[in-house]
This record gives structure tokens, C-alpha cells and sequence, in this order.
């Protein structure tokens, strides 16, 4: 066996021994310089290194590479890899948190992880409006070139990452549970497209159930991936608040968004406003944290484009911006032909972009986070 795999192997079955957590393996690596070393050594060689405790030095002792060799096999047959905190891909986010990991198993677009990440979070249970800004959010998000992070769990999670799918954007999906196990089971089909689209990652060894802690280990990571955590809904008991609280422990920023104070889904992100949290009211509250990253013009994602250049539906758009304007208006102000201009308009209407009133005249229809 190469000696690269060979270490692999027992640095892997050196992370799962309980009680080893990555600032002890940090400290029995400068002490004995190869994982293969430290397996190697006795109790009493381990027992002498600084913060060893002697219950711990026996568990190293017991270790089983062979069970590193299982995990390796079962993330590989799941159609995923191993990261370990040397290789190159391991996100630089999560080296250095509180409790970091030690090893991850992920499965996708590794690329991801190098990339600026926002975490959005909210209620499994959610109302109307928390879903419709938790979409809206994730849209721009994904439009402004951010990769959105969130928790696979049903609601507000499941949203996040669909709402990124359909802008075309970039989407990490942090499990509780192991590869090639869905959890919940009507996440199926958008497991498969993270998968395929974006990127699965978890600590837990694959095929696993989550188990008890799970899901309060895994926000950690969803936080740390992120330079800003977004709590959409959160209810008092919801886990999106414990995201949110290891967020501000990894010195990342929090933003909420702000809801009716009659709402129970609503009591956890006003609290945490209350508490100092920014309110997310805008999409500038959010890329204001990002200087690298932007807005796209209101209708860049229109495909048909007038003579100069500039899309049809753009030209409308921009032209809607200081006050409503008649259909013949917007026709000429288009530089299109007057059948181009009018499917532009259909098209945005369709969308919710524009409104026709009476009398012929269409407005531009603001909703706060994206016009």
C-alpha cells in the first residue's frame, strides 16, 4: 500500500477514536509527527503527551485501522470521498471553529467549498411568508454568485437550497446523517439533485441514521461554512436559533428576518433582532458583507435583446423604475420591435416583475429583497 494511503488510513481510525477531537490529534501529531506513529505508540508514550488523558491513550491503542478501511469503502461506494484537514479541499471555513472536524465525507462539486458561502436556516414548520422570502432570498443569494448552505431538513431548509437550484446557482447540503442514507425520506429527490448539482457534506459515517446530537453537531457546520447565517423563521425550540448561536461563536455574522410579533415562527428571529442582530429587510443588508459580490440588474435574466445589445426585459424594467408607464411608452423607450417588447412584458408579468392597471399602464412591482 503507498505510504500516503497508509497514513490516511490511520489518521481516519486515529479521528474515531472517542475522545480524540482535532485539537487533541493537532497535539499527538506535532508530538509523535505520523498518525501511523501515534497508533504505534504505548500507553505510557501517550499518556505523557499534554492534554492526553489516560482513558484516551488506551482507546488509541485499541484502534482499528480496519474500520477506517470500512469507511473509506462505504463512502466510495455511496459515490462520495474523504476529506481530511491536509487536503487541498478541505474547506479553510471549518479549520479553525470551535470543535472543528477532523474529517468530512462529501459527495459533488468540490469546487464549492472554495467558494463565498451563505448559510439560510428557518423553521421546519413555516408560514406562507417565511417560505416566500426564504425563496426570494436564496434566489438573489444564488444570483449574486453566493453558494447557499443550508441543512436538508424539510421547510425552510428544503426551500433554501430549491430556491438556488432554480436561480441555476450553487448549493451545499449539510447532512445529519451519513452518505447514501435521506433523511427526511420526502427529501429524496432534492437529495439527488444536491448531489448531482451541488454538494452533500457531513461528519457522520455513511449509511448512518442520524442519532442523538446529530443535528446540533451539524449546524455548527453549516455556520462555518458561511461568512453570514440568515435565520429566516424560528420558533423558541428551533434548531435554526442553535445555528445561529454557533454562528456568533465562530465570530460570523447573523441576520434576521424580521416577522409578525403575533407569529410563533416568527418570536426566535425577533429576539435575536432585539438581541442585535441586523435585519435582513434588503438584499443589500446581505451582499454588504460580500464586497466581491453583486446584485444582478433588475431583468438580467432575460435572454432576448433589442439591437444594442441590452435585454428587452432589462430595458423595461429600467424604465419602470421611477413611475408607471403606458404600454406604447414602454414599447418605444424598449428599442424593440413592438412584438418583442409586448412578450417581454407577458413574460414579466408572468413572473411577477410588472403589474398592469387600468388604463393601459404597467408598474413595476417591488418586494423588498429583489425588484
Amino acid at each position: 500500500m503507498p505510504e500516503q494511503a497508509a497514513e490516511r488510513e490511520a489518521y481516519l481510525a486515529l479521528a474515531l477514536v472517542p475522545g480524540v477531537g482535532a485539537a487533541r490529534l493537532r497535539t499527538l501529531l506535532e508530538h509523535f509527527t505520523t498518525p501511523t506513529a501515534v497508533l504505534a505508540a504505548p500507553v505510557a508514550a501517550l499518556s505523557r503527551v499534554t492534554e492526553i488523558p489516560q482513558e484516551v491513550s488506551i482507546a488509541i491503542t485499541r484502534a482499528d485501522r480496519r474500520a477506517a478501511v470500512g469507511v473509506f469503502a462505504g463512502v466510495e461506494a455511496a459515490g462520495g470521498s474523504v476529506l481530511l484537514p491536509e487536503d487541498p479541499h478541505f474547506p479553510p471555513m471549518l479549520l479553525n471553529i470551535p470543535e472543528a472536524p477532523t474529517y468530512l465525507f462529501v459527495q459533488g462539486d468540490l469546487s464549492l467549498l472554495e467558494r463565498q458561502a451563505v448559510a439560510i436556516v428557518g423553521s421546519r414548520d413555516h408560514t406562507q411568508y417565511g417560505a416566500d422570502v426564504c425563496r426570494a432570498i436564496a434566489r438573489a443569494a444564488a444570483d449574486a454568485g453566493l453558494v447557499v448552505v443550508s441543512g436538508m431538513a424539510r421547510g425552510l431548509d428544503a426551500i433554501a437550497h430549491w430556491g438556488a437550484l432554480e436561480a441555476q446557482g450553487a448549493t451545499i447540503g449539510v447532512l445529519g446523517n451519513g452518505l447514501g442514507f435521506i433523511y427526511p425520506a420526502a427529501n429524496r429527490e432534492l437529495y439527488e439533485q444536491v448531489a448531482r448539482r451541488g454538494l452533500l457534506l457531513t461528519e457522520v459515517l455513511p449509511g448512518e441514521r442520524p442519532g442523538p446530537g446529530s443535528f446540533p453537531r451539524r449546524n455548527r457546520l453549516i455556520s462555518g461554512l458561511a461568512r453570514v447565517t440568515i435565520v429566516v423563521e424560528a420558533a423558541m425550540t428551533s434548531g435554526a436559533l442553535q445555528t445561529s448561536r454557533w454562528a456568533q461563536n465562530q465570530g460570523r455574522e447573523v441576520l434576521a428576518v424580521p416577522g409578525p410579533i403575533t407569529s410563533p415562527v416568527s418570536i426566535g428571529t425577533n429576539d435575536l433582532i432585539r438581541d442585535g442582530a441586523a435585519p435582513l429587510l434588503e438584499l443589500a443588508d446581505l451582499l454588504c458583507h460580500y464586497p466581491d459580490c453583486r446584485a444582478r440588474p433588475p431583468g438580467s435574466e432575460g435572454s432576448d435583446t433589442s439591437k444594442a445589445g441590452e435585454p428587452i426585459e432589462r430595458r423595461l424594467l429600467n424604465a419602470l423604475q421611477l413611475e408607471a408607464l403606458q404600454t406604447e411608452q414602454l414599447v418605444e423607450l424598449s428599442g424593440a420591435p413592438e412584438g418583442e417588447a409586448l412578450d417581454a412584458l407577458s413574460a414579466l408579468e408572468l413572473r411577477g416583475k410588472v403589474q398592469r392597471e387600468p388604463g393601459g399602464h404597467y408598474r413595476l412591482v417591488a418586494t423588498g429583497l429583489f425588484r
